[in-house]
Order: C-alpha cells, then sequence, then structure tokens
C-alpha cells in the first residue's frame, strides 16, 4: 500500500467511530461528473492517515510558529456589530505575520469570560458571527479571525478573494504560499484574545471548518495554548492522495495546477493538514462526511486518522451539500461538541 493510503497506527486515548451518528437518511443529489464518495465506505475510510512528511516539516513549523510569536498583536476594537445569544460582537483587526488581520471579537454580556475560543471559517469568508453562536459553551469569550483575502472583512487588492485564486497564491514557494498566513492568523488571533482577555489563562479551544479545519489542523501541533479543538469536514489532509479525486471546492483547482506544474508537491508537503494532525496531541473532535463535492471525504478522513492523540469521531451524512436531516445532524453536532469541550477546555 502506497504512503497516501496507508493505515495510520492507533492512537492514545479515545476512538469513537462506531459511536458516531449513522444518518438513516439518504442523500439525494443531482448527478455530478463524480462520485462524492469516491466509492469509499466507512471502513475504508477509517484506514486512510497521512502521507510522508518532509523532513523539516516539524523545523518549518517552529520557524514559522516562533516567527509568528515576535509581533505583538496590538488589537484594535471597532464598531459594535450584534447584541445576540448572550454576546455582543465586534470588530477588531491584529497585527501578524503577513500584515493586520481582520477578525470578530465576542464577549459575554453580563459576566466574565470563562473560557475562550478561536474560530476559522470556510472559504466562503465571514459576514457575521451568526452561524459561530452560540458559542459551544457558556460563558465564553471568542475571535472570529478572517483569513486574509477572503470575504468581506479579509479582503485584500494584494490577494485574490475567490477560493480558486486564493488556495493557489504564492505556491511557488512554502515562504510565500497563502495558507502560511492563515496559519499564523490563528496564532495571531489566539495572542490578540488573550492580550484583550487575560483571564482565560491560555486554555483556549479551537473550531474551524471545511478551509478553517484544515487551517486549523495547520496551527494546532505548535501552539500549546489550545487544550482541544473541532475539525468538521476539513480540507489540506493527505494531498497525494486528495489531488487524484475530482471535487468542487478549492482543491479542484490546485489538482488541475499541478498537472502543469507538479513541482508545487513540494511546497504542498508543508501544508498539509494529515501531517500536521500526526503532531497532535491534545484532544480532537472531528465530523467527516461519508459524502462530499467539495472536499473529498478520504482527505477529511486522512485527518482523523492520522491525529496521535484522544479523539472522536462525528460522521455526518453528507458536507458542503444540503440534505434531508442536516439540521438534526447539525444539532447532534453542537450537543457534541459543547460536551466535548466542557470535558477538555471548561
Amino acid at each position: 500500500m502506497d504512503a497516501a493510503a496507508r493505515a495510520p497506527a492507533p492512537p492514545s486515548g479515545r476512538h469513537t467511530p462506531r459511536d458516531c451518528l449513522q444518518s438513516p437518511h439518504a442523500v439525494r443529489h443531482p448527478p455530478f461528473d463524480f462520485d462524492p464518495t469516491h466509492g469509499r465506505t466507512l471502513d475504508d475510510l477509517l484506514t486512510i492517515g497521512p502521507p510522508d512528511a518532509p523532513p523539516d516539516f516539524d523545523a518549518f513549523w517552529r520557524e514559522s510558529k516562533a516567527a509568528a510569536d515576535g509581533i505583538p498583536p496590538r488589537p484594535r476594537l471597532g464598531r459594535l456589530v450584534e447584541e445576540r445569544d448572550g454576546c455582543r460582537v465586534r470588530e477588531i483587526s491584529y497585527a501578524t505575520l503577513g500584515g493586520r488581520c481582520a477578525a470578530l471579537l465576542v464577549l459575554p454580556i453580563d459576566g466574565p469570560a470563562r473560557h475562550g475560543f478561536v474560530i476559522g471559517h470556510g472559504y466562503g469568508g465571514r459576514a457575521d458571527a451568526g452561524s459561530d453562536l452560540p458559542l459551544p459553551l457558556p460563558g465564553s469569550a471568542a475571535i472570529l479571525p478572517l483569513a486574509p483575502g477572503l470575504p468581506e472583512l479579509g479582503l485584500r487588492p494584494d490577494l485574490p478573494s475567490d477560493p480558486a485564486g486564493h488556495v493557489l497564491h504564492g505556491i511557488g514557494s512554502r515562504d510565500t504560499y497563502v495558507l502560511g498566513d492563515c496559519v499564523a492568523g490563528l496564532w495571531g488571533a489566539a495572542t490578540a484574545l488573550l492580550e484583550l482577555v487575560p483571564s482565560l489563562d491560555g486554555r483556549l479551544g479551537l473550531l474551524g471548518e471545511s478551509f478553517g479545519g484544515g487551517i486549523g489542523a495547520l496551527a494546532l501541533p505548535w501552539d500549546d495554548r489550545f487544550a482541544a479543538a473541532r475539525f468538521t469536514v476539513p480540507t489540506f489532509g493527505n494531498h497525494p492522495l486528495r489531488l487524484t479525486l475530482p471535487c468542487t471546492g478549492s482543491g479542484e483547482s490546485v489538482r488541475i495546477h499541478i498537472r502543469t506544474h507538479p513541482e508545487a508537491m513540494e511546497v504542498l508537503a508543508y501544508f498539509d493538514a494529515a501531517t500536521a494532525a500526526s503532531r497532535v496531541r491534545v484532544p480532537v473532535l472531528t465530523a467527516c462526511a461519508l459524502f462530499d463535492p467539495a472536499v473529498p471525504p478520504p482527505g477529511q478522513f486522512a485527518i482523523h486518522g492520522a491525529l496521535g492523540g484522544p479523539r472522536e469521531l462525528e460522521v455526518p451524512a453528507a458536507g458542503h451539500f444540503a440534505y434531508e436531516g442536516e439540521a438534526e445532524e447539525r444539532r447532534r453536532l453542537d450537543r457534541v461538541t459543547g460536551d466535548f469541550f466542557r470535558r477538555w477546555v471548561g
């Protein structure tokens, strides 16, 4: 079996794929030019792990984290956006590698914050905080960073805002690839949150969905301020495998790019979320879909399979696709998420 599809060694801690939700609802879908399951059953998907890492993978990321740590965040509060779910939401910005990043800051209206979260977003950007509220635990503060270049607050004239262009920006070198700045944006967000709410004492939860899940997995191993994480339908897992699979998401532009620029695989090896996940030792809850036209399920499960610490798994019927029973599964995931962070962060 090649490295792209080899089974990982069992990690320590909880691993509960058989306890995950098996949807009773069939996913009804129009025809695609490909099968969004890519012919994999759950048993198949649970055998997928990370590809081989470059010898200096860890050194590259530790150096990146050290460079990010050398930049004071200097957070600036902006306008009040809204008040809802017992929280007050404000725009803020902070300094990090690659320049200032925009974000939303969420603080409890009544009483001090007892827990803190950094919450990434999907490749569609973030127009508001609505989909991320209420937070996983009551009495929490959170920072919701905007990846540089993405709508709305993260827009920058020097970066493409469309996913197909953004995911290729700077891909000629590991030092210029835009995903590096996106990872640094999460680290900087944590630093800014802890400066604004020092009572959190460095014990944070990390959440990310799709693009945000992949970036979160890349950021997590190198930052000991995160006590636990949840990644939902995460991308950037096992590039050698995922780039053999067609999709409707940003990975398709990378797959097409690789045909004429195969040397870019050397850069992508440093931005493989499954490789990074194999360095993670804190508890992680993953939600990996069986059917997903935008993010191939084998890449999602590669991240879960690589995790090196306590891990829990939820399996929604589909990702990036509307289906009967989706709201029910999302409510379940929210309940499981609250229980998970209550154990590890609360």
